[in-house]
């Protein structure tokens, strides 16, 4: 069979499905490429990928007897069809992208937090459980990127931080790490893994008494370098703009870099944005970390 593969959010970020339904048909000995309109020709199927729901539909005609969309973007929040169990836990096939020394993946999906704000509940359960051991998608490259929504509310997570560790790998947690679940052990972990940058996240300003004894003990621990430790202050959700900044000045304090997430980005106010292009903008940031919001105004 001749397969196509479509990225419909583009190629800034690897899409992990198409990746493992590549390397599952390249097994049963089918023909698979990235879809081009122009060059492709007849396709016997073509599998439409997308993540996110502001991204516009795949604009181009397509010539394929069979065509399935799936992913959150087309689906939400439950993603539409979920790949079957072997393809699911199928080593990805990264030269798709023509990834050659990082791994991508999930060791742990769903999370107990049901926020509004976020769908990993409604798609993925409210429970943090374990879905794969590291070695199904990374065999020895130099970086891992973990995508796991809640790592430590997973009751094997000191056993998957092991894992990371024996890696030797350079990790990027790019997901927001649940630091109200940090301990003085599983921070000792994190000590041990060579990370690249970790991200928690404080989404509301209430949890401030939960959120900076843990981002405190955090910094005491490993005193972390404020440019690879990063905090999401989610906004424009259910906080005031006054809530918004006081937590940006108090991660600041802490001795870590907010990072400014804004839900609903076009319904924003301008105050907002501006905070948001004065936090996210690392020249900016970085250039006086004394300074304050009005005089960037």
């Amino acid at each position: 069979m001749k397969i196509g593969l479509i990225d419909v959010d583009g190629h800034n970020f690897p899409n992990l499905p198409l990746m493992k339904l590549s390397t599952w048909h390249r097994q049963q000995g089918d023909q698979v490429e990235m879809y081009d309109p122009m060059f492709s020709g007849h396709m016997d199927k073509i599998y439409m990928s997308k993540v996110f729901t502001l991204t516009p539909d795949y604009e181009y005609c397509l010539d394929a007897d069979e065509i399935v969309k799936s992913g959150t973007g087309y689906f939400y929040p439950d993603g539409g069809c979920p790949l079957p169990h072997e393809i699911e836990h199928i080593y990805p096939d990264y030269s798709l992208y023509g990834i050659t020394d990082t791994a991508y993946g999930f060791m742990t999906r769903g999370c107990p937090r049901g926020c509004d704000f976020c769908i990993v509940g409604k798609k993925e359960g409210l429970k943090s459980h374990k879905v794969a051991d590291l070695p199904e998608f990374w065999k020895g490259q130099k970086y891992i990127e973990l995508l796991d929504p809640n790592l430590l509310a997973c009751k094997e997570h000191r056993e998957l931080l092991q894992q990371l560790i024996d890696s030797k790998a350079t990790v990027n947690i790019n997901q927001g790490v649940d630091c109200r679940l940090l301990t003085e052990d599983n921070i000792n972990q994190f000590k041990q893994i060579k990370l690249s940058k970790i991200h928690f996240a404080w989404d509301n300003i209430s949890d401030g008494s939960k959120v900076l004894p843990k981002l405190t003990l955090y910094k005491k621990m490993t005193d972390c370098d404020m440019r690879k430790t990063i905090v999401y202050v989610l906004t424009n959700f259910n906080s005031t703009f006054e809530g918004d900044l006081e937590r940006v000045y108090k991660i600041r304090e802490v001795g870590m870099a907010p990072y400014i997430m804004i839900y609903d980005k076009q319904s924003a106010p301008q105050n907002v944005k501006k905070l948001s292009r004065w936090v996210n903008n690392r020249f900016i940031w970085f250039a006086d970390l004394n300074a304050k919001f009005e005089d960037y105004k």
